[in-house]
């Protein structure tokens, strides 16, 4: 595990009345999963991280660069993370073709033809190059979340956060975009943290955390193709 790129988090707010979001966890490079029921604080959390909501209290941060931290008075701005976020209503620009969409991810340092290209080859990687030159408009709700993804992938973040994002799609589909995943971000380490009542149940490697059949229908959880948790 490379300790500097491993993501610290311990927040605590009160997003809303009767619930307060109590949690603390690391993620090693790789790829961690929140995972519990609607309402737990998954996307209370990964809001936190991205810098979209500011905690009451606690601390964020990548490896030794705090991008939150209630006590020494740090909040660092959005686009200063490079944390690229795939909600859950995707957020695609309906004026944009597919290629148009993922190249606004692309660095403004490439020239246009190769942020075109940059988006070209994404699309093709997750197995949606027919959308390059048509809009959202006209995409199933797989394939408008596979270009949001390609979107993501493309600003070169140092963290992805991906709520619910394999929700819209087949079983057949979404093991294929988690391998492909797991090929974009190099190193893996797959872990699992559980949440309920926006607290920390359980955390750990996703094999030693196998949740029981009741837990097993959460879409954003990673299957594989024996319906095993990764």
């Amino acid at each position: 595990m490379d300790a500097d790129r491993t993501l610290h988090v311990r927040a605590r707010s009160r997003p809303s009345s009767g619930f307060t979001l109590d949690v603390e966890f690391d993620a090693p490079p790789g790829v961690t999963v929140l995972f519990g029921p609607s309402g737990a604080g998954k996307s209370t959390t990964l809001a936190a991280i991205a810098g979209l909501a500011r905690p009451l209290a606690g601390r964020i941060a990548l490896g030794d660069t705090p991008w939150f931290d209630a006590e020494a008075r740090v909040d660092v701005a959005v686009h200063r993370r490079r944390v690229a976020y795939v909600f859950q209503s995707l957020a695609l620009f309906p004026h944009m073709t597919g290629a148009q969409n993922v190249a606004y991810g692309v660095p403004r340092s490439l020239d246009d033809d190769a942020r075109r290209a940059r988006a070209t080859e994404l699309l093709g990687r997750l197995r949606v190059p027919h959308l390059a030159d048509r809009r959202p408009s006209t995409y199933s709700g797989g394939e408008a979340q596979r270009v949001a993804l390609a979107r993501a992938l493309a600003t070169e973040p140092h963290v992805v956060l991906l709520d619910e994002p394999f929700s819209a799609l087949d079983r057949e589909m979404r093991i294929a975009l988690v391998a492909e995943l797991r090929d974009q971000l190099r190193e893996l380490g797959d872990r699992l943290v559980v949440l309920d009542g926006g607290r920390v149940k359980s955390r750990g490697k996703v094999q030693d955390l196998a949740p029981g059949p009741a837990d097993m229908s959460f879409d954003e959880t990673p299957l594989d193709p024996d319906g095993e948790l990764r």
